[in-house]
């Protein structure tokens, strides 16, 4: 049975974990490997462009922002900087991370014998808004989320996953692969709709709810003059709104992309025919 004594806050709020730092340097270090002085033992392998670079730098410098700054310490003592914390590493850092990813650097995985068909159940649509949903709101149910909280690894396993299962539903998305493709922007809108109800559904619940669900941070010090109770309901608004404004924005970057290329192919085929 899991201790569920006091928690063990053995930093302060405002500390910074570099234990943590190893994590982004080791993921940043293969990235450059791959793209420098082994990128000619990857077929069909080209520069990674200025800007790919930059998208996926961008998500390791969330990265640590997530898991070494004082997001990581504070989310010990506030649920609605664990929500933070969570949104970061779910909805910026696994996209940054796809997007900064060029295909042929993964290409390899899918010579693995049956590494293509695993990659193609992982990558259904379905699957994905399965995995990364259950997963969410299996680790907010308050036994797990105050088991994360108090055992370090618990809480490490947490982020693994939901960065993993993030990665998993923002590959329809940003797919880097063409044989494990992107939806079609009409299937993205509605894939993207589909997902911004759990965190919303989720953050509702937790922001109305007349108890304290997490005992874990009962037994915090408290933080700015913040009770628990208040502290849950702003870590509900967090998963709620943010949560879902982020599927919103890009559904509509998604929508206008597909409403231009509409009309720019009505217009090419409405072009005069010269023989």
């Amino acid at each position: 049975m899991p201790d569920f004594g006091m928690l063990p806050l053995t930093s302060g709020p405002y500390d910074w974990e570099w234990e943590h730092l190893w994590v982004p340097t080791l993921i940043l270090a293969i990235y450059l490997l791959f793209a420098g002085p082994l990128r000619s033992r990857f077929p069909g392998s080209k520069p990674v462009s200025p800007v790919q670079f930059q998208f996926f730098l961008l998500g390791m410098v969330f990265l640590v922002i997530a898991s070494v700054s004082p997001v990581e310490t504070l989310s010990g003592y506030l649920l609605s900087m664990h929500m933070v914390q969570h949104l970061v590493l779910t909805m910026l850092v696994a996209p940054l991370m796809l997007v900064g990813t060029p295909g042929w650097m993964l290409r390899p995985i899918l010579r693995i014998p049956g590494a293509l068909q695993i990659g193609q159940f992982l990558t259904n649509p379905v699957t994905t808004f399965l995995l990364f949903n259950m997963i969410l709101c299996i680790w907010h149910v308050p036994r797990y989320y105050d088991m994360a909280l108090r055992d370090p690894q618990v809480h490490q396993l947490e982020h693994v996953m939901f960065l993993l299962t993030a990665l998993l539903t923002w590959w329809p998305v940003y797919s880097p692969l063409h044989e494990l493709p992107r939806l079609s922007d009409p299937l993205l809108l509605v894939y993207l709709f589909l997902s911004s109800l759990p965190p919303t559904i989720l953050g509702a619940l937790i922001t109305f709810s007349d108890n304290v669900l997490y005992s874990a941070y009962l037994d915090a010090p408290r933080m700015w003059g913040m009770s628990a109770h208040f502290d849950q309901q702003v870590g509900g608004l967090i998963m709620w709104i943010p949560g879902a404004l982020v599927y919103f924005v890009v559904l509509t970057w998604i929508f206008f992309r597909w409403l231009n290329r509409d009309e720019h192919t009505q217009s090419q085929d409405m072009r005069p025919t010269i023989y």
